[in-house]
């Protein structure tokens, strides 16, 4: 059923199948695939661009598989989707030239997913708002004070004027600090922060070959680096809480690329960094879990990072905001009964999901940023003894190709302590 607009007492008062809050990843894949299933969408969005967040642009294999089962494949890939095919481990204690002859073909993880895709935030947002606006959503940008109004329905300003649109679902696409939830009474569950993590995009490194990932941990960084075609790459720091302030102040983006030069990387692509040139902000921010038990309510559903977010060290937001789109997506249009019943399994499945990318990311974590003499012991054994015992390795590989492929007992406590030692 579509909805009508209709007039009440001067205050214009649109009906809607779904109005979703949020026009990040989350909102706008939800929008159109809604959209183009024929249902009357309204999308709300707070800035009129969208800003550099420093992060969510890599989407991993498992990732990738839910924006072609959603149809939003093509709409990424036409916006500058970029494959990488390789993954480099450097680090300290490796040989350079052994890691790239020994690099991860990410080409054979999935079938028919080349690798991991690369794509700026702010670009894959837009090109996902201009195809649900093209599937006949509508969206309205620069949009403030949203509220839940109840019936279901959502209050907000725009362009100076006050509206409430009501529909049969609300939804709640807003991010990390999601106002939806915290109206509708949805309770998030944090866990300590661990660590900090730092991003800064850079053009000018053509000498960094553009199908090749990297992560590794030398002194007291974890450095990730990930190329989006014609010398732009993304890259990434993991620095200890002690040093808050490490990139702070003006000269952030210098000490930023400073950070890295570094003795593990070969000097070609060592030096292609550090002579790029900075096309965003350096931007600091925590690294920890967030979680919902049940993100939804009655007459609302949480979507992506407003759900609860995984630490950003493994680099699954984009991928959990797809697969929650597929799953919504498909509950919504499977069903004429929209209530809060129809969301148990996505609870459900979300629940066990996140639970095992925390495992991972904590792992993650654990062995690759923390920078104490003993920490870095500990990564040396690790990695001997996963030379020895490739099975080892198994459990970082849910951060690929999804954590449901691997049985449950990868993510035990006794296989952390197999691990870890």
């Amino acid at each position: 059923m579509v909805y009508t607009s209709q007039i009440i007492l001067g205050d214009v008062r649109l009906k809607y199948d779904l109005v979703i809050a949020g026009g990040g990843i989350a909102g706008s894949a939800l929008a159109t695939v809604m959209a183009r299933a024929g249902k009357c969408v309204l999308v709300l969005e707070k800035t009129t661009e969208y800003p550099d967040l420093v992060r969510g642009e890599w989407i991993a294999p498992w990732g990738v598989n839910e924006a072609k089962r959603t149809g939003l494949l093509d709409v990424l890939m036409a916006a500058g989707g970029h494959y990488l095919t390789r993954h480099v481990g450097f680090g300290e204690g490796i040989d350079p030239e052994a890691a790239i002859a020994q690099a991860l073909d990410m080409s054979t993880l999935m079938p028919d997913v080349p690798g991991p895709l690369c794509l700026r935030h702010p670009v894959a947002c837009q090109a996902l708002t201009d195809a649900a606006e093209a599937a006949g959503a509508t969206v309205r940008r620069g949009v403030a004070r949203v509220a839940l109004a109840g019936g279901p329905a959502l209050r907000y300003t725009h362009e100076g004027a006050e509206h409430t649109a009501t529909a049969r679902l609300v939804v709640g696409a807003d991010g990390r600090n999601s106002v939806i939830r915290g109206q509708a009474g949805i309770p998030m569950h944090r866990d300590p922060t661990h660590h900090l993590f730092s991003g800064m995009l850079v053009e000018g490194a053509h000498g960094w070959p553009d199908d090749a990932q990297t992560k590794g941990t030398e002194g007291d960084v974890n450095f990730l680096a990930f190329p989006q075609g014609n010398g732009r790459v993304r890259l990434y720091l993991g620095y200890a809480l002690e040093q808050k302030t490490r990139l702070a102040g003006e000269d952030a983006q210098r000490h930023f690329l400073e950070a890295f030069n570094l003795k593990s990387v070969p000097p070609g692509w060592n030096e292609s960094i550090a002579n790029s040139t900075p096309i965003s902000h350096c931007h600091s921010y925590p690294n920890e879990d967030t979680w919902t038990d049940e993100p939804f309510a009655e007459g609302v559903v949480l979507v992506g990072d407003a759900a609860g977010h995984n630490d950003p060290i493994i680099g699954q937001g984009v991928s959990i905001a797809l697969r929650d789109v597929r799953i919504v997506s498909e509950l919504l249009l499977g069903s004429d009964d929209w209530t809060p019943a129809l969301f148990a399994p996505y609870a459900e499945e979300r629940s066990e999901r996140m639970r095992r990318l925390r495992f991972v990311a904590s792992l993650q974590s654990t062995l690759d940023s923390e920078f104490t003499r003993k920490a870095a012991e500990r990564r040396k054994s690790v990695s001997e003894r996963r030379v020895a015992d490739p099975s080892l390795n198994r459990v970082s590989a849910a951060a690929m190709v999804g954590p449901e492929r691997l049985p449950a007992e990868m993510f035990s406590q006794a296989n952390w302590d197999r691990i870890v030692g």
